[in-house]
């Protein structure tokens, strides 16, 4: 992959967003992040996600590549005059390769923490509401700038990030929100020195990468179930996956360190 890298130890992945200057999402982006979260979810190589951005990055991420952007919804299915026909979904879902990108880090089988430094800007706010978790550096600022640029989208993402009138007005206002104000609302776990993002979001995975693999994923999976769901039917939903859980070794072993007061050792079992 080009434009994202993974890194892998102790149980905790990094997937580094690296397209200078501004982390811009072209068409290869989002399909290099979508493969980067599919990929992970079908290993056992890691238990947690921390999705950040370059160590010499300014900004998270520009939003989408304003100049990539047109090629993907010419009506010819071409990206350029005279050039071959692409993926035929593509041609008559121009919007399909964002929706992969974004729902790849919500549906992810592993739970994933954004790390964000510098601006946040248009579908890059999609990305990071699409996370579990959010770690923010206290110069950070959110923008949802289509309005600016011709174009809409984003709010829904921003709606489950800090919530339906804060969306609403960075929609309609194309103005920037500090990560602090977020952070108020409930949408960001922690604001934090730049240079201590990442390690503020690793220190938050470890503790996560510590717990039954088998475990962490039914229970991100559960959260995202019963997300929309009604209390009554949400609760009798995570019963079922308490039911699963308990059918593997690794939630007796959980139990049995527990209660001898030792570390577990998980097996995938």
């Amino acid at each position: 992959m080009e434009h994202v890298r993974i890194e892998v130890a102790g149980g905790v992945a990094h997937v580094i967003l690296d397209r200078p200057p501004v982390n811009a999402l072209s068409y290869q982006t989002m399909e290099e992040l979508a493969s980067a979260m599919e990929a992970l979810s079908s290993g056992r190589e890691a238990s947690v996600v921390v999705l950040r951005t370059a160590d010499d990055a300014r900004v998270f991420c520009g939003g989408v590549d304003l100049r990539d952007s047109p090629r993907r919804f010419r009506p010819d299915g071409r990206s350029e005059d005279g050039g071959p026909q692409g993926d035929a979904r593509d041609q008559v879902d121009p919007g399909r390769v964002a929706r992969r990108c974004f729902d790849s880090i919500y549906d992810c089988g592993l739970p994933v923490i954004a790390a964000v430094r510098g601006q946040v800007i248009g579908a890059g706010v999609a990305i990071v509401a699409s996370c579990d978790l959010v770690v923010a550096a206290d110069d950070a600022t959110f923008t949802l700038a289509e309005i600016n640029v011709g174009v809409l989208g984003g709010v829904r993402h921003a709606q489950r990030l800090c919530g339906p009138f804060l969306a609403k007005r960075m929609f309609l206002t194309g103005r920037p929100v500090a990560a602090e104000e977020i952070h108020r609302r409930g949408g960001i776990e922690a604001v934090v020195p730049s240079e201590s993002v990442v390690d503020t979001a690793a220190e938050l995975a470890a503790v996560i990468a510590s717990k039954s693999p088998i475990a962490v994923r039914l229970a991100k999976e559960s959260a995202n179930r019963v997300e929309s769901m009604s209390l009554h039917d949400g609760y009798r939903t995570e019963q079922d996956y308490t039911v699963r859980v308990k059918r593997h070794a690794d939630s007796d072993e959980a139990r049995n360190a527990m209660l001898e007061k030792r570390s577990p050792t998980f097996r995938w079992e």
